[in-house]
């Protein structure tokens, strides 16, 4: 793998189904945007693979990544290229979202990723990743879960137990000017109940229809399943002004 890239190829979100993961960490996200952005302005999501924000984010925005295994959701536009090196102009969105996709980076790479996505931002850099010893002992428990019941573990998986997860030492280095704000997001144990449920097509057929038909309940109810111990950590980094 690309050592630049936090390739969304390797995550859950490449099926077709939309599942109760991707609105847990992207609801979130979408709140921040909303908070710091006026809707029309330009977002960049590195790491998108095919699908990422356009689930639930209906403007138009750039999404990169090394490839793309299926054809871009709309309204992307897609862009292939290495996190590392992003072929745009400094200060050429005024947002930049990364999603789950630094934890699938090796660790002496991360910096690199975070700079890029620093530098190309004008106003807002989201990242969002698993973090902590709660969330490392919870995947490593899901992968022999996968194991004891027979089952393929994931590859985004078997990636997740492959590096050290990132933590906000990540952000100690080079962000002069930038301030940072952490979220909780996904407290362990419901993260966990998740995971395990959705290892069957049934309940993934289940929370499609929830977030289908209700989505401002399944919003309201991920928001209380918020918490720490968290599974995910957001990071919010936004330019100080003066």
């Amino acid at each position: 793998m690309d050592e630049g890239v936090g390739s969304a190829e390797k995550r859950v979100d490449e099926v077709q189904d939309l599942v109760l993961n991707w609105a847990a960490r992207y609801f979130p996200i979408l709140r921040v945007l909303k908070r710091h952005i006026t809707p029309g302005r330009s977002v960049l999501e590195i790491g998108s693979g095919s699908y990422g924000l356009a689930e639930f984010y209906h403007e138009r925005f750039v999404g990169c990544d090394l490839h793309f295994p299926v054809p871009p959701r709309q309204p992307m536009l897609p862009v292939r290229c290495s996190a590392t090196s992003l072929p745009f102009p400094d200060a050429s969105f005024e947002a930049v979202v990364a999603s789950d996709m630094l934890e699938h980076i090796p660790p002496k790479a991360r910096r690199a990723v975070v700079s890029e996505a620093v530098r190309v931002a004008r106003s807002v850099v989201i990242f969002g990743f698993p973090s902590g010893s709660p969330a490392t002992a919870l995947d490593q428990r899901l992968a022999a879960d996968y194991r004891r019941l027979a089952l393929p573990v994931p590859d985004w998986l078997e990636e997740h137990v492959l590096y050290p997860y990132p933590d906000q030492e990540v952000f100690s280095y080079g962000l002069q000017g930038w301030r940072i704000e952490r979220l909780p997001n996904e407290h362990v144990r419901f993260h966990y109940w998740m995971a395990r449920a959705e290892m069957y097509g049934f309940w993934n057929r289940v929370f499609n229809k929830m977030l289908r038909v209700a989505p401002g309940i399944v919003e309201l109810a991920l928001r209380i399943a918020d918490g720490e111990p968290a599974y995910r950590q957001i990071f919010v980094l936004t330019r100080e002004i003066g």
